[in-house]
This record gives structure tokens, sequence and C-alpha cells, in this order.
């Protein structure tokens, strides 16, 4: 019957040893990086509950869904509306300037209105021109030949001009999306739609 010398015996100990120490190690790591990234979860919680209304902070275990947030502005809107904050806004009553693009970078803004002016626009700075105008002629057009329908005048008349108008529409929103091909992100523009125009011509 064979027995293992001192040195086998002291061996496995030591190797015994030195897996319980990494054990322990690795342990201690795992530890480590979980409070870390449980800090940065509290920290993202926290930055992303200031980012909403108050309304709806604080309610880490309830569903935020996008239908809540919407909600809370239009309760918001209405009542600045019962407090007639939105009766003496700048511009009111006065046309839109679709001169200038809100969502755009105001230097790069300059730039393309400066190069338009010398004849050096771009080619989506002078399509989205063209569009601008196409619009405008036609929703004249279709007002026009809204208020005749309305006139009492002949039916099949409004009927024909429909149709025309449709064509006219189709065109446009072909220039619309090719324009959106070509412009740079941030400045896309929708397509009109007939039904929509209509109903703005009901109201």
């Amino acid at each position: 019957m064979s027995h293992c010398g001192p040195g086998l015996r002291c061996a496995s100990s030591s190797s015994s040893s030195s897996s319980s120490t990494t054990t322990g190690s690795n342990s201690s790591s795992s530890k480590r990086e979980k409070k870390i990234t449980d800090r940065l979860s509290a920290v993202i919680d926290a930055v992303n509950d200031r980012k909403l209304p108050p309304e709806l902070r604080g309610q880490r275990n309830k569903v935020r869904s996008e239908t809540d947030i919407i909600n809370v502005v239009e309760q918001r809107i209405w009542h600045s509306m019962e407090e007639g904050q939105f009766e003496n806004l700048a511009g009111k009553g006065k046309p839109l300037n679709l001169n200038t693009n809100p969502h755009a970078d105001p230097a790069e803004d300059t730039l393309y209105r400066i190069l338009s002016k010398n004849g050096c626009a771009p080619e989506w700075v002078e399509l989205n021109k063209e569009i601008r105008n196409k619009v405008s002629e036609w929703r004249v057009a279709l007002k026009k030949a809204w208020t005749s329908k309305c006139n009492g005048n002949d039916e099949e008349k409004w009927i024909e001009r429909c149709e025309s108008l449709k064509k006219q529409l189709r065109d446009i929103n072909d220039k619309v999306f090719r324009y959106n091909l070509i412009v740079p992100f941030g400045r896309q523009m929708f397509g009109l739609k007939w039904e929509k125009e209509v109903a703005r011509l009901e109201e």
C-alpha cells in the first residue's frame, strides 16, 4: 500500500490554498463590479427622472408610457390657455417665417441663405424654395375651387378641378420625395395629403 510523500501532500495543500485565494479574489472583483454597475444605473435613472415632468417623477415602479407624457403635456397646454398665456405670443396673427428652420444650426442656416442670394446655393436649397412656392400656389387654387363649390356651382366642375389638383399634388409630393433624399439630416419636409388639405378648408 503506497503512501504519498510529504512533498506531495504539501503540493496538494498549496494548490488548494491557491485555488481558494483565486476564488475569493474573483468573488470580491464581481462584488466591486456589481456595486459600480448599480451606482451607474442609479445615476442614469436619476438623470432620466429629471427629464420627466414633475408629475411623472419618482414613479420608477410604474409604467411611464408615451401616452402618460402626452397627457401631462396636454394638461399643461390647456392650463396655460385658460390663463391666457397664448394671447400675447410674438408674431400672433402674422404669417409664419418659412425662410428659417428652427431645427437647423443657425450658422449653417445663415451660410445657405448667403449662398442662395449669390446664386451658389446647393440644389436642395433651390428645390426647397420651388416646393414652397408650388405648395402656396396649389393651396390658393384649391381654396378657389372649394369656394366655387360652396357657392353652389356645378358639381362636375368641382370633380374635374379635383382631378387636376390631385395630379398637381402628386407632382409636388414627387419633388418632396426627391428633396428628402438630398437634403441634410434634420431638414426633411412632409408631403401633402389631399384629405388633410380639404379638411382644413372645411373647418
